[in-house]
């Protein structure tokens, strides 16, 4: 089933390297960048990028110092390194590279993705970015783009091999991808679509391992102590691998993503050099906090930033995106352990990209109806809190913050 083409493993992987290392300045030529990037839904609507060099301190006001984007081409499913801003622009049926200058957003490349749809971003080096997704419009087969991002030229693409919805299943969604020696391994399951806004998911969290870089399958493990491994990480990050190697990534069936909500909100762990996941670790978020969770972020050591909510606050899906309902824990994930919940204000945004670890300081942005929209420094030495970067003006949400540099 494999699509890539009919090259030779030899002459792929020398093609690899051959971009890896072509026009590599491409990447790094934009020096005037900042240190990060904010992403701003406005209150009128509109749509704002602005970059900073410090989140600790000031006021920003993103209709006077941003960049006002084009929401039909841009949204918030964007890819942030080094400089660079990598959205795929469906309208044009391409991958756009962009740069922020003179509060415009400007494409500096691109190159053509047709038929695409990202769920997964995984760099395989400084300049090679793997795209994980699914067909469109039918959602029901698992795709792939390699590219190197200096040249942004097309390394190789195709289909994984990983079997296609069936029986009352007619989608799918791909939640992580680890690159694993000469192997990746897949984290996935399937929808059934019960109407034009409703659906549910399978019981089932799928773990294909699959040969790289030739994407045929080896093997799929599966596991049903929860369900909706990971989630679109152009949007929120699920997942990590610690230092020592072994992958944690989050299932997450609460109504906003797997809507098996009778189903516990938990982390697995897929050990070093193995292909499944551990059957001796379960991590139940649900069990410990009594609600679900959405988003994972690693802090360093064997601590992690989830973000969950609360379902008492909130009626239903219609109002799980406005209303201030989530919270955020430290847990310790290797023991299985909430440490304590972040004495933070209530959040909004069902999924946000909202977790940034620098220098022992973690920053995280909290949209808050009742005290603002600011960027809160967590002090991992000294667990205390304080209010960084406020985010005024016209914001109302603060959708993502990414490291530029």
């Amino acid at each position: 089933m494999n699509s890539t083409s009919n090259r030779s493993l030899s002459f792929l992987l020398l093609l690899i390297s051959l971009f890896g290392c072509t026009d590599s300045a491409l990447t790094t030529k934009n020096e005037g960048a900042h240190k990060y990037s904010i992403y701003i839904l406005a209150k009128d609507g509109n749509e704002y990028m602005v970059e900073t060099d410090q989140l600790d301190e000031g006021v920003i006001l993103p209709e006077k110092e941003g960049a006002e984007l084009n929401t039909r081409e841009m949204d918030r499913s964007v890819i942030v390194k080094n400089g660079y801003y990598y959205h795929l622009n469906r309208k044009k049926a391409a991958l756009v590279k962009y740069e922020l200058k003179d509060k415009q957003l400007r494409e500096v490349q691109s190159m053509p993705l047709a038929k695409f749809s990202i769920e997964n971003f995984h760099w395989l080096g400084r300049d090679t970015l793997l795209l994980t997704g699914l067909n469109t419009p039918d959602f029901t087969q698992v795709k792939y783009s390699m590219l190197n991002v200096a040249a942004m030229k097309s390394i190789s693409e195709g289909n994984m091999e990983i079997p296609v919805p069936s029986g009352k299943f007619d989608n799918m969604s791909v939640g992580f991808v680890k690159k694993q020696g000469l192997k990746l391994l897949v984290g996935y399951t399937y929808h059934q679509e019960l109407g034009l806004l409703n659906y549910t998911t399978s019981d089932t969290t799928y773990v294909t391992e699959l040969n790289y870089p030739q994407m045929t399958a080896v093997k799929t493990a599966k596991d049903t102590r929860s369900t909706y491994p990971g989630g679109v990480n152009t949007v929120q990050t699920s997942s990590f691998e610690d230092a020592q190697g072994n992958f944690y990534f989050m299932d997450c069936p609460g109504i906003a993503l797997g809507n098996r909500p009778e189903l516990a909100t938990g982390i697995l762990r897929i050990n070093k050099n193995e292909t499944a996941p551990d059957p001796r670790y379960f991590f139940n978020i649900s069990t410990r906090i009594g609600n679900h969770a959405y988003g994972m972020w690693p802090i360093g050591g064997d601590k992690a930033i989830i973000r969950a909510e609360r379902k008492d606050l909130f009626k239903g899906l219609w109002d799980h995106y406005s209303t201030p309902h989530f919270e955020f824990y430290l847990v310790d994930v290797k023991n299985n352990k909430v440490i304590n919940k972040l004495a933070l204000p209530l959040d909004k945004g069902t999924r946000r990209e909202c977790v940034l670890l620098k220098d022992n300081i973690a920053y995280i942005s909290i949209s808050s109806s009742a005290e603002g929209n600011f960027i809160w420094r967590y002090d991992l030495k000294t667990c205390a809190l304080s209010k960084g970067l406020e985010l005024a003006g016209n914001t109302d949400f603060i959708l993502r913050i990414d490291q530029l540099r």
